[in-house]
């Protein structure tokens, strides 16, 4: 791996630690509510990371996802909370969050992601390789961090 690259993984490595301790503290039912005037809530926000990542190094690369495929209608992009996330949910993904991310840095040093699917992000950024998506991802995960930090401060009123 690069400098540039090792650099993104400990940078979403430590936004996810960010995260992780964000929502420790809070009740299940804070972690499941929409607050007037949001189109989501915080566990979709950290659970939609944990998808994207899988969805944009893996399936971009034609590889199976690391993760049961059947989160991906729940936290997709362009999905919204459509149940309640319990307990159980939420520590499962608090653990794949890092776990996902040792995978993918083992997986990157057996080039596994040789055959990486060109794609254009919803913010008009051209993948064009695994390097790529990382670095998009790291700006990506900050992102919904700042979304979870404004919906904790909403619902912790």
């Amino acid at each position: 791996m690069t400098i540039a690259l090792d650099k993104s993984i400990d940078t979403i490595l430590a936004t996810r630690k960010l995260f992780i301790k964000l929502i420790e503290n809070l009740s299940i039912e804070q972690l499941n509510k929409v607050p007037e005037g949001f189109n989501n809530n915080i566990i979709w926000n950290f659970a939609h990371v944990v998808i994207t990542q899988q969805i944009i190094c893996y399936k971009l690369s034609g590889l199976p996802l690391k993760i049961d495929e059947k989160y991906l209608p729940l936290y997709s992009k362009g999905t919204k909370p459509e149940g309640f996330a319990d307990e159980n949910e939420v520590a499962f993904f608090k653990q794949q969050a890092i776990k996902l991310m040792d995978e993918l840095v083992a997986d990157l040093g057996q080039n596994l992601f040789r055959n990486f699917k060109p794609y254009t992000t919803s913010f008009n950024v051209e993948l064009t390789n695994i390097d790529d998506a990382v670095k998009f991802i790291t700006m990506h995960e900050g992102l919904h961090l700042g979304y979870a930090m404004a919906l904790k401060r909403v619902v912790s009123k």
